[in-house]
């Protein structure tokens, strides 16, 4: 007889307990019995009863083995597979490690194999067609990888089998088709790829199939809508093109749940679907369906979701017409959750939606083209917990019935046209947690009333006409603990003091308003706050020190004020400080250099005209030292005294200079910034602009390395203009006017221009930077120059480096620049791999008159580009946001946005988005990570990188007002850098 031990081998936390399961195992044969128990026929039984374990009363073998929950661990022994009488093998939901054992093949009267929620690893055994016998087999959350094995096929019986969430690949193989008895198939969350193969039609008997999340293409095969027998229908999470059939309803009456979200379907949504009147949950947002919507819910009695949301639902005919549907959804008396965000409705919500049912928990109607009133009968849908009507025309009172909705959690109003003043009612809302009402037209005085909603964490109402006071009573609410948010408004008076009340708050935004007076010290209690942003009011005195308690701070933007005295010592010593910004205020003084103040791209102090000091990069005057005396000197004598001196001294350094120009007229004067240049020296310092000097090519340029003998023969490079080129002359025009306004470590470094004529009298144009060793980031990602790769946090640091010069150049600089050609081309890697962005041809320098781009002309470069620029939109920071997020996702992917697979709908965005949260590292290039050593580590890196992909999918949205803020990507950056770096 075999031991526990050699059954199963636990740990030591288990073994005890499983001690009695081995003894159980004594039924093996009678004559065991009553050697060890003496003939004892009690303990016997008492055995044999002891959890799950059963054994046959004629053969006295064990025929079932159910040890669900027990918390074992270890490994599977080979030796179950002598159980040869075992009809039943379950030991679902423990931790069970290692592969499965091939022996198991051996146990021919096995029907039910049980191994789900486990942590089994290696491949399916492929002779588990021994187990001829077998109907249900469960392998689901595990850890298995390679394919399905062929031997499957020859489970005639098999009727349940559950594979899902484990790591499969090699797609779904056809000979799965051949096991006609085939009732319910759970594949979903594997990475298999591959298309759906039509032999699975054969399952005639099919009640459920669950493919999602399976990286599958192609489309659903016809045979599949023949499976009539069909409850459960889910797909959701693949790449799956092409449309449903039209009679889809008819062929599958049986449909309880139709799940095919998150695809790359197209076509009509085919009204047939109205006769799947058993329908519970209806799902086919994030695809890219068209047409009318014009399914009839009246017969979907049974109905408690529906998904329609980001499709491209249109139709001719009135705009009212294509919402009539809505009238037919007051017999849905289950409807739970309805969601219709980003469907291009367009028309007037009508009255009708209050007969909605009143189990309707969550509505989503946001981004569409709803305009009109807000009807009052929103207010019967009593039953609401979330409703969001944002990004979308609305205009008018926003109704007080809204006040009735007593179970609402969250309000989504924000980005409409509402006018009038925040209604009372809303003071109604006890259980609100989110209240968004941001970019309307409000007016008015924020209401006291909202002192009554004790749950509420988030209040954004920033971007309204909002006036008066801040109310002291919302101040006193301890639930807000995320955003309270009252930026671009009219709101007057000071801070009230009872602020400190918000201890756990973590962002507070109180931007672009009139407030004044002094900043009050009470902020100090504030400790748990990240971001404080008081910038663009009327706030005079000096920083408090009580900001100092202020230890998890992030962000501080105090900047357009009136604000006075000395920048506080304390501010460099605010270790989670990533980003200050001190300028246009009147602050006088020395600039700090420790902390926040060590990194030039983290803080500014523009616009303060009395400051000195700090790093040379910010070029503010020197300090005076102060004597040790405090007594002054009489000015009068001190004009007497040195006036004569200075006088002469000033006419020797003129002539001096007057003398020196003259003798050498090729040479800048001590004035200028750049050096000059002939057409002759750099003819000398290329090689006359060999080819072997050639590094890089263009539209507009050419680009050689070469060595100027004034640069004391350090490489430089030298981007020589084809003006023959159309755009061409506007281009270093653009870079001119850009590199004259900028200076920055993550920018390319110019040299000096050169504007002259060649040696045939040929207009010559030239711009001359410092040379980057390490070619470009293309370069590393697209070309075989390097051998190694980049790895993960050399990736990541680029990304930062490449964020800090968009935020230096959108938000730092006197004029705001865009690029305007974001691409990995145009970052350059230095001796350090710091990343340095150039290539300023398509620049635009906001608010002058200086290169102002037509609506027609080109701007960036395809795939980089944000898609309002193909609209004739002018370029705004948010397109060079987007080119970011691309930039970003390129790096993380090793994917160019042009590259082949991206087509039929696919893009780079959505290739990276439908990876999130869970299937991120199968999207990330394979040379990048290479710092997993620990479970615990490996854990981190997938959060990081997970962390990355949402940064780069946040900024390409097609919406540029949603894009991810340039100042917020370098903070997250950061912090997924430090984590990184702790690895």
């Amino acid at each position: 007889m075999n031991s526990p031990q050699a059954i199963i081998h636990l740990s030591s936390s288990s073994l005890i307990s499983f001690l009695f399961y081995g003894l159980a195992i004594t039924c093996l044969t009678s004559t065991t019995v009553s050697a060890s128990y003496d003939g004892n026929e009690t303990d016997y039984h008492a055995l044999l009863s002891f959890n799950g374990i059963s054994c046959g009363k004629r053969h006295k073998r064990v025929t079932a083995l159910r040890l669900v929950s027990q918390g074992l661990e270890g490994s599977l022994s080979p030796h179950v597979g002598n159980l040869s009488f075992l009809r039943e093998l379950d030991l679902s939901n423990n931790s069970f490690q290692g592969t499965i054992p091939h022996e198991l093949g051996r146990l021919s009267r096995l029907r039910g194999l049980h191994l789900g929620t486990n942590k089994f690893s290696g491949v399916i055994p492929t002779n588990l067609s021994g187990c001829y016998n077998l109907e249900d087999l469960w392998l689901y959350q595990n850890e298995l990888t390679g394919s399905m094995p062929k031997g499957m096929s020859l489970l005639s019986k098999l009727t349940r089998l559950e594979i899902d969430d484990n790591k499969l690949t090699s797609g779904t193989p056809p000979f799965l088709g051949n096991i006609s008895s085939m009732e319910v198939f759970y594949a979903a969350l594997n990475p298999l790829g591959g298309s759906i193969p039509d032999t699975l039609g054969h399952w005639k008997s099919l009640t459920a199939f669950y493919s999602g999340d399976c990286n599958l293409y192609g489309s659903i095969p016809h045979s599949i809508f023949n499976l009539s027998l069909l409850v459960n229908f889910s797909l959701a999470g693949n790449h799956l093109t092409g449309s449903l059939p039209s009679e889809i309803g008819n062929q599958l009456p049986n449909l309880e749940l139709l799940q095919l979200r998150d695809n790359e379907l197209t076509g009509v949504l085919p009204p047939s679907i109205s006769n799947c009147s058993k329908l519970r949950h209806l799902e086919m947002s994030n695809n890219s369906f068209s047409g009318k919507l014009i399914l009839d819910f009246s017969k979907l009695r049974d109905i408690y979701v529906i998904q329609f949301s980001e499709n491209n639902f249109h139709g001719r005919g009135e705009a009212d017409d294509q919402l009539r549907f809505v009238d037919s959804l007051k017999n849905c008396t289950k409807l739970e959750y309805l969601e219709l965000q980003s469907c291009n409705l367009i028309g007037v919500l009508p009255i009708s939606i209050g007969n909605l049912s009143g189990q309707l928990q969550k509505l989503y109607l946001g981004g569409n083209q709803l305009f009109g009133s807000l009807p009052s009968s929103i207010g019967s849908l009593v039953g609401l917990t979330t409703l969001d009507l944002d990004s979308n025309q609305f205009s008018g009172k926003i109704p007080t019935t809204i006040g009735k909705l007593q179970k609402l959690q969250a309000l989504g109003l924000n980005k409409n046209q509402f006018s009038g003043p925040i209604p009372d009612a809303i003071g109604n809302l006890s259980l609100l947690t989110r209240l968004y009402l941001y970019s309307n037209k409000l007016e008015g005085h924020i209401p006291s009333s909202l002192e009554n909603c004790k749950e509420l964490n988030e209040l954004y109402l920033a971007d309204n006409r909002l006036s008066g006071n801040i109310p002291k009573q919302l101040l006193q609410l301890p639930s807000l603990n995320y955003f309270l948010n009252f930026s671009q408004n009219s709101l007057s008076g000071s801070i009230p003091s009872e602020i400190k009340n918000l201890k756990t708050l973590s962002n507070l935004d109180l931007s672009y308003n009139n407030l004044s007076g002094n900043i009050t010290s009470n902020l100090g209690e504030c400790i748990s706050l990240t971001t404080l942003n008081i910038r663009g009011n009327r706030f005079q005195g000096v920083i408090p020190s009580s900001l100092s308690s202020l230890r998890a701070l992030e962000v501080l933007d105090i900047s357009q004020n009136n604000l006075s005295g000395r920048i506080p010592q304390f501010l460099g010593k605010l270790k989670s400080l990533e980003y200050l910004n001190l300028s246009f205020n009147d602050f006088e003084g020395e600039v700090p250099l420790v902390g926040v103040f060590a990194n030039a791209s983290a803080f500014s102090v523009r616009g303060n005209n009395r400051l000195c000091g700090g790093f040379v990069t910010l070029e503010l005057p020197k300090c005076k030292e102060m004597g040790s005396k405090n007594k002054r000197f009489p000015f009068f004598i001190l004009v007497i005294v040195i006036a004569p001196t200075l006088l002469i001294v000033l006419c020797c350094v003129y002539l001096l200079c007057k003398k020196k120009r003259n003798s050498q007229p090729s040479q800048s004067s001590g004035s200028e910034r750049f050096m000059k240049v002939s057409y002759n020296q750099l003819l000398k310092a290329t090689d006359g602009f060999s080819t072997a000097n050639l590094i890089g090519e263009g539209g507009h340029s050419s680009v050689y390395k070469g060595i100027l003998d004034s640069n004391d023969d350090k490489s430089v490079a030298v981007k020589v203009l084809h003006l023959q080129s159309r755009g061409a002359r506007k281009s270093f025009i653009a870079e001119c006017e850009a590199w004259r306004n900028i200076r920055h470590r993550n920018l390319l470094k110019i040299i000096t221009s050169c504007s002259s004529t060649d040696f045939r009298g040929n207009d010559f144009k030239a711009l001359v930077y410092e040379f980057m060793p390490n070619g470009s980031v293309h370069d590393w990602l697209h070309s075989s120059t390097y051998t190694s790769k980049l790895n993960l946090l050399q990736r990541i640091n680029i990304l930062r480096d490449v964020a800090n010069a968009l935020d230096y150049l959108h938000n730092r600089c006197q004029t705001t620049i865009v690029h305007g050609d974001l691409k990995p081309s145009n970052i350059l890697l230095d001796d350090d791999m710091v990343a340095h962005v150039g290539d300023f041809g398509l620049a635009r320098l906001l608010g002058t008159d200086l290169n102002q781009n037509s609506s027609t002309g080109v701007k960036g470069t395809i795939g980089y580009a944000p898609p309002e620029y193909g609209i004739g939109s002018e370029m705004t920071n948010c397109g060079d946001v987007y080119s970011f997020g691309i930039l970003l996702l390129e790096v993380m992917t090793g994917k160019k946005p042009t590259d082949e697979i991206f087509n039929e709908g696919l893009t780079l965005h959505k290739f990276a988005h439908m990876a999130l949260p869970d299937h991120v590292v199968d999207v990330i290039d394979d040379d990048a990570i290479v710092l997993q050593s620990t479970e615990a580590n490996a854990k981190k890196v997938e959060e990081c990188l997970v962390a990355t992909i949402k940064i780069g999918v946040s900024c390409s949205v097609d919406s540029p007002p949603q894009r991810m803020k340039i100042e917020i990507v370098v903070n997250e950056l950061q912090r997924i850098l430090d984590v990184l770096q702790n690895i």
